[in-house]
């Protein structure tokens, strides 16, 4: 992002600044808008890959910070029909719903749907209704985003991804050196999964149906006989071509003994092979 420098010394000075000294600074608003385009159309990223890392663009959530700093209060009024019925919502006027037209080539299914501007849809995204993007996400090329699912803010997606029903992918944008949800190329998420707290799923990795994945649950590998887990200085990563499903171990201690007691523990039964990726195949007709 060397060729954004300029921008990015401008959003973190203006970052520091109290909200009476920024009312008084007209270029502000021309710097942000300036920012927000390049986040639309996907040229800057809350978090971005160098090598085989992750690296967060601190700066980036700032400036999404500062749209949230400038913005005022702002009543929208939607036409639902040709009777004079509307849908009236209200929030900042820097962070409005994303003007999307057809040169963007994503295809949008009525019904309840919405993405804020400020995130990024590639071609041939599909978002089925209801399902909604906040501000600062990442959706690669001919994902699907599936009913009831949510891409939180400044969550990045990768190509070919399957979101199905009632996948909740979390957001973060505070702190702002806190990693965003990572899930990357041709990766399968079940149906009523939850994905939070910065955790990266590697591509083609399958998540199973109802498995929750965050900073305070272990992920048990069965295939390579080790334990993933959150640190103080990485994420929960899930390996590539995993296949996770929801499990349970055992508590210790006399009384669970007595009760019979286990805890909720994500578990890797196998790593993909032809007859996963068969069952996961996505239909391009669908896209």
């Amino acid at each position: 992002m060397g060729q954004y420098d300029a921008l990015k010394e401008s959003i973190l000075a203006f970052s520091s600044l109290g909200p009476a000294e920024l009312l008084e600074i007209l270029e502000v608003r021309v710097v942000f808008n300036q920012f927000k385009q390049l986040l639309n159309e996907g040229l800057v990223r809350a978090a971005e890959k160098s090598g085989d890392e992750w690296v967060v663009n601190s700066w980036v959530k700032q400036g999404i910070l500062l749209g949230m700093r400038l913005g005022r209060l702002q009543g929208s009024t939607l036409s639902l029909d040709d009777h004079g019925n509307s849908f009236t919502f209200i929030d900042k006027d820097t962070w409005p719903l994303k003007k999307i037209t057809m040169d963007n080539n994503v295809r949008i299914v009525p019904g309840g749907s919405a993405v804020r501007d400020g995130s990024y849809l590639a071609p041939s995204v599909v978002m089925m209704p209801p399902a909604y993007v906040n501000v600062g996400a990442y959706v690669g090329e001919g994902t699907m985003i599936d009913s009831h699912a949510l891409v939180g803010s400044c969550a990045q997606v990768g190509k070919k991804v399957h979101l199905s029903a009632a996948v909740q992918v979390g957001g973060v944008l505070e702190p702002v050196g806190a990693m965003p949800v990572i899930i990357e190329d041709e990766v399968m998420v079940g149906g009523n999964c939850g994905i939070y707290e910065g955790t990266i799923v590697r591509e083609r990795a399958v998540i199973g149906t109802g498995v929750i994945l965050n900073g305070s649950t272990p992920v048990y590998d069965l295939v390579r006989n080790t334990i993933y887990r959150k640190t103080a200085e990485a994420p929960l990563v899930i390996p590539a071509g995993a296949v996770v499903v929801a499990g349970s171990r055992k508590v210790k201690g006399d009384f669970a003994a007595e009760y019979g007691l286990s805890i909720y523990t994500p578990i890797i039964i196998k790593y993909r092979d032809e007859r996963t990726d068969s069952a996961t195949a996505l239909e391009e007709a669908l896209r």
